[in-house]
């Protein structure tokens, strides 16, 4: 099945808005999760463009966020941009390994492609590998330990939508 990001967002839509007055929107030029406020009744997880990944990843961020944190910007979390030191760097991996973990699994139950995004171009060079195996070790444990119900309820909208009749036990065997 081809995967369009607008189906992301219907899958996130109708899993959502109702119960977490919650909605994904595509076609920002930077990520970004914005509560709602008197200009706007919903809360806002805003994509990049039309990139089906932005959209699972910052989805995957928002499932990590507790109820405090989602009512902040962008979740009151830390974030150094492109052209961090390795130090940075590794502040930062310490940081994505639950949401990457999540990204992954959506990525399993929706059958796309998924690596771990470092997101440092045009920074210090650092080897992305033991990133990569703690990002598979949490999905690991995620899958085999119970995912949240956030979480578990995307991840099933996509699993039923993109791989109808997978079992669960066939993504712990693709991670």
């Amino acid at each position: 099945m081809p995967h369009h990001y607008q189906d992301l967002i219907t899958l996130f839509d109708d899993s959502f808005l109702a119960d977490y007055n919650t909605c994904l929107r595509g076609g920002y030029p930077e990520p970004e999760y914005l509560p709602a406020d008197a200009s706007e009744p919903h809360h806002r997880i805003l994509f990049t463009r039309d990139y089906f990944r932005s959209a699972l990843h910052e989805v995957a961020h928002w499932c990590v966020a507790g109820p405090e944190r989602r009512l902040l910007p962008d979740f009151g979390y830390w974030y150094a941009p492109d052209g961090r030191s390795a130090e940075q760097q590794r502040t930062f991996e310490q940081v994505e390994v639950k949401p990457q973990a999540l990204e992954l699994i959506f990525c399993l139950a929706a059958g796309h492609r998924f690596d771990v995004s470092t997101d440092n171009l045009s920074g210090e060079a650092t080897d992305p590998a033991p990133f990569r195996a703690r990002v598979r070790e949490q999905a690991r444990a995620y899958l085999s330990g119970g995912l949240g119900e956030r979480p578990q309820r995307y991840s099933a909208a996509l699993l039923a939508h993109y791989r109808p009749g997978v079992a669960w036990s066939a993504l712990l065997d693709e991670v």
